[in-house]
């Protein structure tokens, strides 16, 4: 009974509080802004350019990651980094967000002068009304189209072409982006697949010995994937492998 007191004290002073915190909200103003969508006539040719040109933005925004994705190294260094987890063994470790974060970072590094130079050929140019739209996406295609031809193999390149039925391109620049795409695509999946081989060979051996070993021993009921896995772990940071992984994927994109 004695405690009855406190509890009512305890109630007033929170009832205090709200009162005075809602006092101090409703001194102080928010003006939030009014956003809304409408549609109108337009009155100039101008207005309706700067409509398609907002619209052709979003479709960009819309699509900058399958960009991002198709036509820059990201390909490439996920396919490597997925090789590396499966083949040390860790099924989880490193995180799905750590290896597309590394993966997105990587890409930033090796587009780095890619991207500089389509923004001093393509928009700088087109936001200082030097060059028009298409001329800015024209120019800022060019580096992009130049990394896709120095990765891309000569037979992946014949392949769209001949399923495309075009005429033999007798320059580069005669070759169109409905194929060098594709044809980038699959040969970074094929050099990935290629790098993957190679990083596999070494703990294959682990595992190989390993079972091996317990199969001599008689010791067939454990499995050989536990054993193995702290020896591979234990080889891939004695010979410092992420160093080694990413300094070999750097040099690929030469």
């Amino acid at each position: 009974m004695k405690s009855f007191p406190k509890i009512k004290i305890v109630f007033l002073v929170l009832i205090i509080l709200i009162m005075s915190t809602n006092g101090s909200y409703a001194e102080t103003t928010l003006s939030i802004p009014k956003i809304g969508l409408s549609l109108g006539k337009a009155n100039t040719p101008r207005e309706v350019s700067s409509s398609i040109e907002i619209l052709f933005l979003f479709t960009i925004l819309a699509l900058a990651p399958s960009i991002l994705i198709m036509m820059t190294c990201f390909t490439r260094i996920i396919i490597v980094l997925s090789f590396i987890r499966k083949a040390v063994g860790t099924q989880t470790t490193p995180p799905n967000q750590i290896m597309v974060g590394l993966a997105l970072f990587l890409t930033f590094f090796v587009m780095a002068p890619i991207a500089t130079e389509i923004n001093e050929k393509a928009i700088v140019p087109y936001t200082n009304e030097q060059i028009s739209q298409e001329e800015a996406i024209e120019y800022g295609m060019e580096p992009l189209r130049e990394f896709m031809f120095r990765q891309t193999r000569e037979k992946d390149l014949a392949l769209f072409i001949n399923i495309s039925n075009s005429d033999e391109p007798a320059t580069l620049e005669d070759i169109p982006n409905k194929a060098l795409i594709p044809a980038f695509i699959i040969s970074e999946l094929k050099t990935g697949f290629q790098i993957g081989f190679i990083i596999f060979i070494p703990f294959i051996m682990i595992d190989m010995v390993v079972a091996s070993t317990l199969m001599s021993m008689g010791m067939m009921m454990l499995p050989p994937v536990m054993i193995s896995l702290p020896f591979k772990i234990l080889l891939f940071v004695l010979v410092d492998g992420w160093n080694l992984i990413i300094k070999s994927l750097m040099l690929s994109f030469n």
